[in-house]
């Protein structure tokens, strides 16, 4: 299912509304935390100062400290508070000058402890520890209040996000269903307009059918000037057929016209074949039809060198008369194009046409059969026409006609007539 897919775009859309909404949460937590921090660190820095202030006044006034105050030398203080403490009044002597020094102690063993020092006689200070852990605490709970509102947050714009996208997937599918019937010979198929929607999936899809139009432009052209073509040549040929029969039959040169008027023809009833089957104007007669038995039968008529060999041909709902004149095309084709031996083998519902030539050429095999190109010289000289017809004919039936260069060696025509529906 595309909901399920994890490559859709509506997930895609939805992943890049989630990291746009973690980037924010973070930039925002981040900002809360270090300003929530830096007060923390102000009220107990003002805290300690408040303590210390207090016990330099007892201190002074009565010559003792308060009793949750230390009085500690310089060499029992730690390292960091005595550094700062020596900032603050320099090296002068204890009592010259008084200042206060504090230090945040974030490492172990003295977690969270905010000190406090000032200088209050001959290397006398007075310390001061105030406990920080509930501001650290309360930090915590901030950013564990802050991952779990985003995590929140995600569970509401990622389904939302999902949902919002819909409208589009809805046109992007749409297109692509229209985009395959078209491909498939459906030049009738449209997208159509978009309502009022102004963007550029309109301007995409307005583009396909533009593309759509031309297409179907250029093809009913083309296939107009083939059956106006092939009927406007039948006429004067039947003409040249008719004068040929009058030419004496021992005649070597009139022979040679004979041979050469009855390719022609062949190739004028390939035309008007090819434009019957371009308008679709073709229906398939469904018979039941031992295929092996057909196969063999419409091998030997060809009157040419191929071998045929059935094992398992089973009985097949088709129109016989398509499944000949395809059969026969690829026959001819082997012989024409490839080199002996020519090989038919019906297995089931599937024929298989092989030569030992050079193979089909790469533009054949990536693109199929196309009017009028043979693809490579090495495979003959010919209009291109029988392949195209034997493509048409089994597109008729419904069937699949397959093209491949066989292990070995040699070009592979493979027709599958198992159950496909057949054109309507």
């Amino acid at each position: 299912m595309d909901f399920l897919n994890p490559r859709a775009l509506r997930w895609k859309i939805a992943a890049l509304a989630a990291a746009a909404c973690c980037a924010v949460a973070a930039g925002i937590g981040f900002l809360v935390h270090d300003a929530t921090r830096e007060r923390g660190l102000r009220v107990g820095n003002d805290r300690t100062l408040t303590r210390l202030i207090a016990a330099e006044r007892e201190f002074d006034r009565t010559g003792k400290a308060p009793a949750d105050i230390d009085v500690r030398t310089r060499a029992e203080l730690p390292e960091p508070l005595a550094r700062d403490l020596a900032d603050v009044t320099g090296d002068e002597l204890p009592g010259t000058g008084r200042g206060y020094a504090t230090w945040y102690d974030a490492d172990p063993p003295n977690w969270y402890w905010m000190w406090g020092a000032v200088a209050v006689g001959d290397d006398r200070i007075l310390v001061v520890r105030d406990d920080m852990s509930t501001e650290v605490r309360s930090l915590q709970l901030l950013d564990r209040s802050i991952v779990k509102s985003v995590l929140a947050a995600l569970l509401f714009v990622v389904p939302l996000a999902a949902l919002a996208t819909e409208p589009i997937n809805r046109r992007l599918r749409h297109g692509a269903r229209t985009a395959r019937r078209i491909a498939d010979g459906d030049l009738d198929a449209r997208i159509g307009p978009a309502g009022r929607a102004r963007d550029e999936i309109t301007e995409m899809s307005a583009a396909v059918d533009d593309m759509a139009d031309a297409l179907q432009r250029k093809l009913e052209n083309e296939r107009r000037f083939t059956a106006d073509v092939a009927h406007e040549l039948r006429t004067p040929l039947m003409g040249l057929v008719t004068a040929a029969g009058l030419l004496p039959e021992t005649d070597e040169a009139a022979g040679l016209v004979r041979d050469r008027l009855r390719a022609l023809n062949a190739l004028v009833e390939d035309l008007l074949e090819i434009s019957r089957l371009d308008a679709g104007a073709e229906r398939a007669r469904l018979d039941p039809v031992p295929l092996g038995e057909l196969v063999a039968d419409v091998v030997r008529r060809t009157g040419t060198d191929t071998r045929v060999s059935v094992a398992d041909a089973e009985v097949v709902e088709t129109d016989p008369r398509r499944v000949e004149r395809i059969v026969v095309n690829l026959v001819a084709n082997a012989h024409r194009h490839g080199a002996a031996p020519v090989e038919v083998t019906v297995t089931g519902a599937r024929i298989a046409v092989r030569d030992h030539g050079p193979g089909f050429p790469p533009d054949l095999l990536e693109r199929g059969p196309q009017r009028f190109r043979t693809g490579a010289s090495e495979r003959g000289r010919g209009h291109g026409l029988g392949l195209t017809v034997a493509q048409g004919q089994a597109e008729v039936l419904g069937a699949r006609l397959a093209f491949a260069d066989a292990p070995g060696g040699g070009a592979l025509a493979t027709l599958d007539l198992a159950p496909h529906a057949p054109s309507a």
